[in-house]
């Protein structure tokens, strides 16, 4: 039965009794790694015995919400939310909203619950969906809310809708009705005929100088409605953006704009169906890895998302855990997950994992991993490219480290706009040497090897001579290794639902490691060694 992201909020009701359940709480480990739940207020009232549990099993921060900012809160409204921030403050956490300004396409009915200027998001062929939507009526009714919650003092917000202009992390954003299309043309000095040129490089995803033109226009009307938001907001209040999976400068979200301010890294699998395959962990790993390329640890929040919350299993929602730990994403924050029903399921494992994380956390965090594998997600897939990453590379026992631009060296696994870049030669090795997916980048800027584990093991086995100096798992498993010289230490990340016994090899010394199904084990006190090869 399809649930509603309000509707999920409802499975918090016993979650203080499910982590109680675990035992102690975080105590000083949480000193790095905050854990954030996010709840519906009415539920603190349905659930008295909730707030104490919470904040016993080691979670410091809540959010209330989501508000949708159609409706600015009446003098009632008000009443019960600064009621609920009272008491969550009391019972020694922090009290934080959730604002809903553009509309969320996840919750796109086929008929919007309020009108937007006649509208919602126009798409290029000009049919509207029910999701984002980006005119003045929608930003009048977001400064009005803010303002009005003003008196509640919340220090820290989040703007929800995976904040973006565009319907899927897929699309090239943007409004494309008429007040969009004037308004862009008069800014470049273009004619009204280059419009349908416009349209042809969007529909064929081609990074024309018009499509870049659009795409800069677009970030800066988001950028500029930020900022707006943030200005109503008043002083003092600390707002941040909640970023879909791989979102990026094609959904209209300049990724450099959002230096400094909250941000929630975007993940995708929600559910079992999408995170079981090994392909789904390193996917979201990968996304993950790429937004910190753009916050600070402190400011990053993970997006440990249930949806819907009966699908996604406990096992899952404990090894989503591992990806805020390998990338240094020091909030985890949990959205619609029915814990209650996990702990049911599954008694303690979500507060023992809680707290593994917390003490792991404290071992590599302000640490970067390093590795001859090179993680890129360059400006051609920022700008025309797709939400399937070149990511299995990072299973295959091999340290790894994220890169702005091409390195000198390594080995850089190319997702597919930007291996077609590299052969059109926008792209360019200093001397890493590029691998992308067969067929998507003719010529040989490119070594065409499958994002197939099979494959990719197979072409492990041909580089093992050059990977003595760093450490690698000598088995053919899944395992994600990331390596931080800097804290002499490795994580290593099970992605299999089994049990394995691993060799953790570095140089001449080979170290015998078991970890758990979907776990993740720390190995400290490796010798000193070159981070790239």
């Amino acid at each position: 039965m399809a649930t509603t992201r309000r509707e999920a909020l409802a499975g918090a009701a016993g979650m203080g009794l499910m982590l109680a359940a675990g035992g102690e709480g975080l105590g000083a480990s949480a000193a790095v790694r905050r854990f954030h739940y996010s709840v519906d207020g009415a539920l603190i009232d349905a659930e008295p015995t909730m707030l104490p549990y919470l904040r016993a099993s080691g979670v410091t921060d809540l959010w209330l919400g989501w508000w949708v900012s159609a409706t600015p809160p009446n003098d009632e409204q008000m009443r019960l939310m600064t009621g609920w921030k009272s008491r969550i403050e009391a019972a020694g956490m922090a009290a934080h909203m959730i604002l809903v300004p553009l509309g969320h396409p996840g919750e796109g009915p086929k008929q919007p619950r309020f009108p937007v200027d006649g509208h919602w998001g126009v798409r290029p062929d000009g049919s509207t969906y029910a999701g984002t939507a980006f005119h003045p009526p929608v930003l009048r009714d977001t400064a009005a809310a803010l303002e009005r919650f003003r008196p509640a003092a919340f220090r820290r917000w989040f703007l929800d809708d995976d904040f973006r202009v565009a319907q899927s992390p897929f699309d090239i954003g943007g409004c494309f009705c008429p007040q969009h299309q004037a308004t862009f043309l008069k800014r470049y000095g273009l004619a009204e005929g280059r419009w349908p040129e416009l349209l042809e490089a969007v529909a064929k995803r081609q990074p024309t100088a018009l499509l870049k033109q659009w795409i800069e226009f677009t970030c800066d009307e988001l950028t500029g409605c930020f900022r707006s938001m943030r200005t109503a907001a008043g002083k003092g209040v600390d707002m941040g953006v909640m970023v879909m999976y791989l979102g990026c400068e094609r959904a209209g979200i300049g990724l450099p704009d959002y230096r400094g301010v909250p941000f929630r890294v975007g993940e995708l699998m929600f559910e079992d169906a999408g995170f079981n395959p090994v392909k789904g962990k390193t996917d979201e790993l990968y996304g993950v890895l790429f937004h910190r390329r753009f916050v600070r640890p402190d400011m990053a929040y993970s997006e440990t998302t249930a949806y819907p919350p009966e699908r996604l299993s406990p096992r899952n929602g404990a090894a989503k855990l591992c990806t805020s730990t390998l990338a240094d994403v020091r909030n985890t924050m949990m959205m619609c997950m029915n814990l209650a029903d996990w702990e049911r399921r599954s008694p303690g494992l979500m507060a023992s994992a809680m707290r593994k994380h917390a003490r792991l956390h404290q071992a590599v965090a302000g640490h970067t991993p390093r590795g001859p594998f090179k993680h890129f997600y360059g400006d051609a897939s920022r700008l025309v490219g797709g939400d399937w990453p070149y990511s299995l590379f990072l299973a295959l026992g091999v340290p790894f480290e994220v890169t702005a631009k091409p390195s000198a060296g390594g080995w850089t696994f190319l997702s597919d706009a930007d291996a077609q870049a590299a052969a059109a030669g926008r792209l360019k090795s200093p001397g890493t040497a590029f691998i992308c997916r067969p067929g998507k980048a003719d010529g040989p800027a490119c070594r065409p090897v499958a994002d197939d584990l099979d494959v990719l093991f197979a072409l492990r086995r041909s580089l093992l001579p050059k990977l003595a100096a760093v450490p690698h798992v000598e088995e053919e498993l899944p395992v994600v290794c990331a390596w931080y010289p800097t804290a002499r230490a490795v994580l290593l990340w099970n992605l299999q639902e089994q049990p394995v016994e691993i060799t953790l090899r570095h140089g001449g010394v080979r170290r015998p490691v078991r970890i758990g199904p979907l776990d993740m084990e720390l190995v400290e006190g490796l010798a000193a060694g070159r981070p790239t090869v």
